[in-house]
């Protein structure tokens, strides 16, 4: 067969992966492997297993190939692969062993063997090291290495600014304190065109700086995206009214107590993107604020049927019982939301509120304390235990918390 030809089939499988047609891309992409025996054919076969869900097919075919301990690529990919197994000993194993000092520097990080072959590559890629590092960090907390996994997410950001993932999961899972995820933002090394990303992210940290401090992040970044192209309006119009900014800002309202304001915000926001799953907590919060029991029922009731698999929908059912005063059932709820994701902080402060309305002081202990040991950058569940040692009139404790 000519190069033109093999050429062609490939820009097919390229085809059918755009267009999701896996079977299809596995066909051509068998055929083409086979002819050239090239390690990217190979590599596009491995893919196009991966993206049609046959990972343990695509484990087999990256392991067997001679190259999988030398790119970089087909090392990364056999991780995946493994990680969507839930072997995730193994896939720590497949990522090979580096270490980092006490700051997330990852050093001894260059395997001299390794390569990086990629004949497709784009101009401007995430750098496969933050995405191993990433991969890393998931699989020690899918292993309860609370720990490790904060470092080597630190690590990932730390490599390449570009892996928001990585720093979503620092942020989402209160795994840094507001000091360290300052410390951690300013350390991050942006490209010159990147001054808009510096800006989001100082955004998406907590804020506990005063209100002019924040309130100045947020021009700051509509002023960043007109600078970027003073020609064209379309990029600052866009990062005006993006829901994850105005999201940003809707939490940042609630955390002032202006329940009302944040109400109004994330229900705007909302209408335009109502499987904004971000948004939706912060409105549930809002609503649950000021007491708007239709709206949570509502909310539950959408959340339930969207996504009865994410600890989300049912913390939306527990909030709607709290709110109404039912608390055994409110409880029930979110204790399932624990279960369904133990690294999800409202249902920890939900579970342990709806022991401490009804005075059941020592369940509500246990919450809270788990939750301040899951989750060490949140401030909330030791406030909530300082308040309940107050109720008990332990007043040395609270104080000592």
């Amino acid at each position: 067969m000519r190069e033109e030809e093999i050429e062609k089939l490939r820009g097919v499988v390229r085809d059918c992966v755009s267009k999701h047609l896996y079977s299809s891309a596995i066909f051509f992409a068998d055929k083409v492997a086979a002819i050239t025996n090239d390690p990217a054919d190979v590599y596009m076969q491995a893919q196009a297993l991966f993206l049609g869900r046959h990972f343990r097919r695509a484990f087999h075919l990256l392991n067997a190939s001679k190259i999988v301990f030398r790119d970089l690529r087909f090392r990364y990919l056999a991780a995946k692969c493994l990680e969507e197994l839930k072997e995730w000993d193994q896939c720590l194993l497949m990522l090979g062993d580096e270490k980092f000092d006490e700051h997330g520097n990852v050093y001894d990080a260059k395997d001299n063997s390794a390569m990086y072959l990629d004949k497709d590559g784009e101009d401007r890629e995430i750098n496969i090291s933050s995405a191993i590092f990433f991969l890393r960090g998931k699989a020690y907390e899918a292993l309860e290495n609370r720990a490790q996994a904060r470092q080597w997410y630190k690590a990932a950001i730390k490599a390449d600014p570009l892996c928001y993932e990585a720093l979503e999961c620092l942020i989402e899972n209160h795994m840094l304190t507001c000091e360290e995820e300052t410390s951690l933002l300013s350390s991050l090394q942006f490209g010159a065109e990147d001054g808009w990303l510096s800006s989001f992210y100082s955004c998406l940290i907590k804020k506990y700086d005063k209100e002019n401090v924040v309130e100045a992040k947020f021009k700051e970044l509509e002023k960043e995206s007109s600078k970027s192209n003073p020609s064209s309006q379309s990029l600052m119009c866009t990062l005006k009214d993006n829901t994850d900014l105005l999201a940003c800002k809707a939490e940042y309202y609630h955390q002032c107590g202006e329940y009302q304001k944040c109400f109004e915000l994330t229900s705007t926001l909302l209408e335009k993107d109502p499987f904004h799953l971000k948004c939706t907590l912060v409105h549930l919060a809002a609503a649950m604020e000021l007491g708007h029991s239709n709206e949570l029922y509502l909310m539950a009731c959408n959340l339930v049927k969207d996504y009865p698999q994410k600890a989300l929908s049912w913390f939306a059912v527990g909030c709607y019982y709290y709110c109404i005063k039912k608390y055994d059932q409110s409880r029930r709820y979110f204790s399932k939301a624990t279960s369904l994701d133990g690294t999800f902080p409202p249902a920890w402060i939900g579970f342990g509120n709806a022991y401490a309305v009804r005075e059941e002081g020592d369940q509500a202990m246990s919450a809270y304390r788990t939750a301040a040991r899951l989750f060490p950058g949140c401030h909330l569940p030791t406030l909530y235990i300082g308040m309940e040692y107050m109720r008990t009139h332990s007043f040395k404790l609270a104080e000592q918390v």
